[in-house]
């Protein structure tokens, strides 16, 4: 620690032998930092304030109708991402700044410029924008920020619309892809829908249902039959027994057949139904064909046998005009034509139910491929639906946008510039320049006093050379000596306070007018 304060006391009174060069030299570097200082320009700062106003009152009335977008956060992501340099490029041409660029250099350096002096700050969530651009000319400066609000306000609006242009290109786009999916769907379905007509019901094509459907009207139909066989049965035993009583021999030509009548006029009715919806080789056109000119050939062997019984033996009827008679025959005509009519049905419904049974085996391939059908009908139906209703929420939002004002820019500031220049800051590089000339005088000192060291102990010479020390003479200094480094100091100390003073009315001189100027 000793040594450490030996070593900094013997540097200091080094470096005071100096002094004179070391003042020289601050006096010098001071008078040209204040050369630099006074000699910096003048920058001067256009600003301009903008209020975005995104409360409309129209958003909550189309919340859920129109599609809104997020104002504040376009707005401000644009704050962040509008300098780059086509918008400075756009904004030296508007505010006629490419004037003097010559060269491509120069204006690359322009733009640069440019780009590192504009500012946009955000205050937060306030929605409030400042735009700010400094330039040694202030109507320059003016103009640039006018430039920079407009490019503000138009691109802002115009993102909007942009965004909503693409939205609806590209909804437009998708209904004409999912249209033409829909139309092929469509056509797949109708297709398979025309190839399997006859295994499809009111109910669709579950083969399954339609099978215990058609064996329940089957056995519906097998039920109906006997009961009306039964009836019928009833009926013809009533009618023999009556005829029985009456002792009447009936004539020979009087032979009837009305159950086979019934069958024939059944089976004909039922041909009629089925030519008017097939054609004449239909299955069941030609099955019912033989099945009548089986019953015709039936009912002319039952006649001739019926006439040749009556002439061997003649039997006694009743009276026509027998009441009862005429009533039971009546019924029993009744229960013959609905016999033959529940057997056609019989028939029909044992055809039906045969082919149903030979359908099955083809209904789960043909079931599985219909679901298919369908899903993907389905699927492309609903994606179509909800594209043209974001479409046309689309459109309400665009015309929202064109129609009112989503969000309004109000200019709070108009671009204005600062009667009094904001940069350089004399009044603190004054300051700083005083530091650094002082400082410099105190670096040349220090600098001699290393390059011509001079020793003021015997110890630091020893330790400096390694030379043996025989004896130290010392200075005995006289009045006249005294006198003169009396008057050394003071000048020192008053060229010193002379430097520092001039640097404090220099300072006070510019914080005036600044004062002045504000």
């Amino acid at each position: 620690m000793h040594e450490l304060l030996a070593q900094i006391v013997t540097t200091v009174r080094g470096m005071w032998l100096h002094r004179r060069l070391a003042m020289a030299f601050t006096w010098l570097v001071g008078a040209a930092g204040v050369g630099m200082v006074l000699m910096m320009p003048d920058y001067y700062q256009a600003s301009a304030r903008v209020y975005v106003d995104t409360q409309s009152i129209l958003r909550p009335l189309m919340t859920g109708i129109a599609v809104q977008p997020n104002i504040e956060q376009q707005v401000s992501m644009l704050s962040r991402t509008l300098i780059n340099r086509p918008t400075v490029e756009r904004l030296i041409r508007i505010a006629d700044l490419d004037l003097a660029a010559q060269s491509r250099s120069s204006t690359d350096a322009l733009i640069d410029s440019v780009t590192k002096s504009i500012s946009i700050q955000s205050a937060g969530r306030d929605n409030l924008y400042t735009l700010s651009y400094r330039d040694q000319s202030p109507e320059k400066a003016q103009r640039v920020v006018q430039a920079l609000l407009t490019i503000f306000v138009e691109s802002s609006l115009g993102a909007a619309r942009q965004d909503s242009d693409s939205a609806r290109r590209f909804l437009d786009e998708q209904i004409k892809t999912y249209e033409a999916k829909l139309t092929e769907a469509e056509g797949r379905l109708k297709a398979f829908k025309l190839r399997n007509i006859e295994m499809q019901s009111q109910t669709g094509l579950d083969s399954a249902g339609r099978a215990a459907e058609v064996m329940g009207l089957l056995n519906q139909a097998k039920l109906d039959l006997r009961e009306a066989e039964s009836a019928r049965a009833a009926a013809s035993r009533q009618l023999e027994l009556l005829r029985a009583q009456t002792g009447r021999p009936a004539p020979v030509n009087n032979v009837q057949t009305p159950e086979l009548d019934a069958r024939l006029y059944e089976q004909r009715r039922i041909l009629d139904s089925l030519l008017q919806r097939y054609t004449d080789g239909h299955p069941d056109v030609v099955r019912t064909r033989s099945l009548i000119a089986q019953l015709e050939t039936q009912k002319r062997q039952e006649m001739d046998e019926l006439r040749s019984k009556a002439q061997a033996s003649p039997a006694v009827v009743s009276t026509e005009t027998n009441p009862a008679v005429l009533e039971l025959s009546r019924i029993y005509s009744a229960a013959e034509v609905q016999v033959a009519s529940l057997r056609a049905r019989v028939v029909e419904y044992e055809a039906r139910a045969n082919q149903v049974q030979q359908q099955l085996k083809l209904a789960p391939q043909l079931e599985a491929e219909l679901a298919q059908l369908n899903r993907d009908y389905q699927i492309h139906q609903k994606n179509y639906a909800d594209l043209v209703s974001r479409r046309e929420s689309a459109l309400m939002s665009g015309k929202l946008e064109n129609t009112s004002n989503v969000a309004e820019f109000r200019v709070i500031d108009p671009p204005r510039v600062a009667p009094k220049p904001v940069a350089p800051n004399r009044i603190l590089l004054m300051p700083v320049s005083l530091l650094a000339a002082i400082g410099a005088g105190l670096g040349v000192a220090f600098l001699m006093s290393q390059v011509r060291p001079v020793f003021f102990e015997g110890s630091s010479l020893r330790h400096a050379t390694n030379v043996p020390l025989l004896g130290v003479i010392g200075l005995l200094p006289s009045e006249p000596l005294r006198r003169r480094e009396s008057r050394s100091l003071k000048r020192f100390v008053m060229v010193l306070a002379a430097f520092i003073m001039l640097y404090v009315g220099g300072i006070a001189v510019l914080y005036y007018q600044s004062g002045v100027l504000g």
